[in-house]
């Protein structure tokens, strides 16, 4: 370490005074890559950098991250040393090894003084980090909503567009309500979604804002995303289905008053019934709601064997507790053998509610044929024999 940069360490002027005026070399670096410069930068101390600078210290020597004194002032939210460098001819839009700018380093940091000083001398917001966010997109996941609101004007939504993910999905995931709101004010996509690459993320490939808000079962978001204009039925795995797996019947509300399919798929676990029934049958409240508002039960009671003996199950799992996304596409023979309801309900964690739910799916349907396995579930339990007599 130079003498010079130890005095800038102990903020004292008066020390690297003497050392300049003894010849002191101001561009040597410590072993981190650090000058005296950057040091004086970090502890805010105008005076000394003013010294450095007359004495030849170059603002533009980086650190062996490739960080440069502005890049550090804007970092630990250094005011006064970021607008002498600016003055002094810093290049704003500088970027680390790792493509982060000033801009992109302060509204990470939080430091809202910072950001407005960086977009009144034109820092430019549409240079991305590494991971392709945007400065925006940091905001939005740390919360801030006052960085947002000053980002917002700045920032490109075409070059938000081509990152593959809306500060929206950040903003949802992180259960930033008032962020959440502001970008809906100010115009946002809320139907925006995220890029096959960043999708592939998450194992149940989710993709837009309103599945994040229902995974964590923040009702508000919910709300305020379908008072927006969300669509219910943009993701393969539906936010329905994964509010019922919560059993959030106030969600669930949400979005079937708001249009999601009750009688939708799931295209890689295909099934004879609507598939949100495996996800529900443990909450009979709620599955009665979803029949009262169009759920199909005559699919329930279609069985390729019908009174015939029907063979073993294959799986001693139920099949709600097992879903995977997978690429694969399904053959013909593969879609042949959807799950049928009769199976499902045999599953051990579901087969005790069977005389309950074949009562309730009975209220929907006219004159039906049980199946012999929907017989065996009536069969095992007196006080269910009355249900045969209803079919």
């Amino acid at each position: 370490m130079s003498l010079s940069l130890a005095a800038c360490e102990r903020s004292n002027a008066a020390m690297v005074a003497a050392l300049l005026n003894h010849g002191a070399e101001v561009n040597t670096h410590c072993i981190q890559g650090w000058t005296a410069l950057q040091e004086a930068v970090c502890r805010n101390n105008v005076e000394i950098c003013e010294m450095l600078l007359k004495a030849g210290a170059k603002h533009n020597l980086t650190n062996m991250y490739g960080i440069a004194p502005l890049f550090t002032a804007a970092q630990s939210g250094q005011v006064a040393t970021l607008r002498f460098l600016l003055k002094h001819g810093a290049d704003i839009n500088s970027q680390a090894g790792d493509g982060a700018t000033a801009l992109y380093e302060a509204a990470k940091n939080g430091h809202e003084e910072i950001v407005e000083l960086l977009l009144s001398q034109n820092a430019d917001a549409n240079k991305p980090g590494k991971t392709g966010l945007l400065p925006l997109h940091i905001a939005a996941q740390r919360g801030s909503d006052t960085t947002v609101s000053m980002l917002i004007p700045a920032t490109s939504k075409a070059r938000v567009r081509r990152t593959g993910i809306s500060p929206l999905h950040l903003a949802a995931e992180r259960n930033r309500d008032t962020v959440l709101e502001t970008l809906i004010e100010a115009g946002f996509d809320v139907n925006a979604q995220l890029s096959e690459e960043r999708s592939k993320l998450y194992e149940d490939r989710r993709s837009t804002p309103l599945y994040f808000a229902v995974i964590n079962n923040n009702i508000d978001a919910v709300r305020m995303l379908l008072a927006a204009g969300a669509d219910p039925n943009l993701d393969v795995f539906r936010p329905l289905m994964v509010a019922a797996r919560l059993g959030c019947i106030q969600t669930v509300t949400l979005l079937v008053e708001h249009g999601a399919d009750i009688n939708a798929c799931i295209p890689t676990h295909p099934t004879t019934f609507p598939a949100i029934y495996m996800f529900s049958m443990k909450y009979l409240p709620m599955f009665k709601y979803l029949l009262d508002h169009g759920g199909h039960a005559l699919p329930c009671f279609d069985c390729v064997y019908g009174s015939r003996t029907h063979p073993p199950l294959k799986t001693t799992h139920p099949e709600r507790d097992n879903l995977r996304y997978t690429d694969r596409r399904l053959s013909d023979t593969q879609q042949m053998s959807s799950v049928q309801f009769c199976e499902m309900i045999s599953a051990p964690s579901i087969c005790r509610w069977a005389g309950p739910i074949i009562d309730i799916l009975l209220d929907y349907v006219g004159h039906v044929t049980l199946c012999s396995r929907l017989m065996e579930h009536l069969d095992s339990y007196s006080g269910w024999s009355a249900i045969k007599d209803k079919a």
